[in-house]
């Protein structure tokens, strides 16, 4: 009987909570990449001075480009197993190799090296685990999936926060190899420990008075597999948008200090304290999106957050000062933690969950994609103009351009 079922010797509809927030935990741990720029300054005089060997700030941010391409590619590869080991192996599995990554960083000889144990093996052990949590909390809340799956990726946005302050008294007291191996070993126990009490509700369980929606007569059950997803008109236009939000935040997470000390002329301590500030609203935004895509359908946050995503690109534009550089870049920061939480909950309720993973794993190539063409772009953009105030108007036409993808395609496929 359903009210039998416990979790963390709680009954189901209250332990499910207990989960959510064990998923924020572990997403904590996961989102650490987030603080990467902490680490760029140390390794480039531990190469330099140590190593002795001569390293580019562009090598340098080689390791995070590799991570999230890695951490993309892994997610759709990684999903057609959840439901054959469970999420409880797959976080493991996926910590593990997490963990490992660090350790070995803390002894790579070379930048090339760094890119591989750390982006590689790294990357690949997030992109496993990071869908895991998300998937337990899309089914176990059918009737809250945008809430419950915004607060577990919470943890995601808001690790920066920490994980950056963390890193830097770390680096300072330890060194940065050492940081290294101290945040590999706590991330393989932590891992572990947070894995083992997730699991998926058995089938056919449902919150007690709650019924699923009735879909169109062409698909009575709601539930897609992914060859039939991929047919549909509401996968290309949610993978879109998808894209356009996440390029738009990504670029703004690359050049948030640089547009903070060159365009807003802030003081580059300011700016660095601003970085962690931002990072709260990329948190904060999941659950906030998340509840929103609950109560006002998902096409319509989906056109809201391109509008703000608008109106903070054309606001910066128009008048580059300190204080409107912290509005836009709060906005464009917390719209990007707002499509972490739009995208998967818009999969589990336009696709179903039966093949969530696999599903949830190619609409999170969008993610993979703006990863690589954001900072990219940015850096492009930069080149040719000389200054960043220039990303702005091609942000806006991209979001203009998001805003009516989503009017005409974000709907449940018919």
């Amino acid at each position: 009987m359903d009210h039998e079922l416990r979790i963390l010797g709680m009954v189901a509809e209250k332990g499910r909570w207990g989960l959510v927030l064990l998923g924020m935990i572990l997403n904590l741990c996961l989102g650490s990449i987030y603080s990467w720029s902490v680490f760029v300054g140390p390794l480039a005089d531990y190469f330099t001075k140590t190593l002795h060997q001569q390293v580019t700030a562009g090598e340098l941010l080689m390791p995070f480009s590799v991570f999230l391409a890695c951490f993309a590619l892994a997610m759709p590869l990684t999903g057609k197993y959840l439901d054959t080991y469970g999420p409880r192996l797959i976080i493991i599995a996926g910590g593990l190799l997490t963990g490992v990554g660090w350790l070995m960083a803390s002894v790579a000889s070379s930048v090339q090296i760094l890119s591989v144990v750390y982006g590689v093996i790294g990357g690949l052990g997030v992109g496993i685990a990071y869908g895991a949590p998300v998937a337990v909390a899309a089914r176990w809340f059918p009737e809250r999936r945008g809430l419950a799956v915004g607060l577990v990726l919470l943890g995601f946005g808001f690790s920066a926060f920490l994980t950056a302050n963390l890193s830097g008294l770390l680096i300072a007291e330890t060194g940065v190899m050492e940081t290294f191996r101290i945040f590999g070993i706590a991330f393989i126990i932590l891992t572990v420990l947070l894995a083992l009490p997730q699991r998926f509700p058995p089938p056919g369980w449902k919150p007690s008075g709650w019924e699923p929606p009735q879909c169109s007569s062409q698909n009575q059950t709601c539930e897609f597999m992914l060859p039939e997803m991929v047919k549909t008109r509401a996968f290309y236009g949610l993978w879109i948008c998808y894209f356009i939000g996440c390029l738009s935040g990504l670029m703004a997470i690359s050049i948030a200090k640089p547009v903070g000390t060159e365009v807003a002329q802030i003081s580059p301590v300011l700016a660095t304290t601003l970085v962690g500030v931002f990072a709260i609203f990329n948190g904060g935004g999941r659950p906030v999106f998340g509840f929103l895509a609950d109560r006002i359908t998902v096409r319509t946050v989906a056109m809201v957050s391109f509008a703000l995503i608008m109106g903070a690109s054309l606001l910066i534009t128009l008048s580059p000062s300190a204080p409107v550089y912290i509005i836009s870049f709060a906005v464009l920061w917390g719209c990007l933690g707002g499509w972490l939480a739009i995208a998967p909950a818009a999969t589990a309720v336009y696709f179903g969950t039966r093949d969530y993973p696999r599903c949830y794993g190619f609409v999170f190539l969008a993610y993979g994609a703006g990863a690589i063409a954001g900072p990219q772009l940015a850096g492009y953009i930069k080149s040719i103009s000389g200054s960043y105030l220039g990303v702005f108007p091609v942000v806006i036409v991209l979001a203009l351009f998001g805003l009516i993808i989503a009017y005409l395609t974000v709907r449940p496929p018919e």
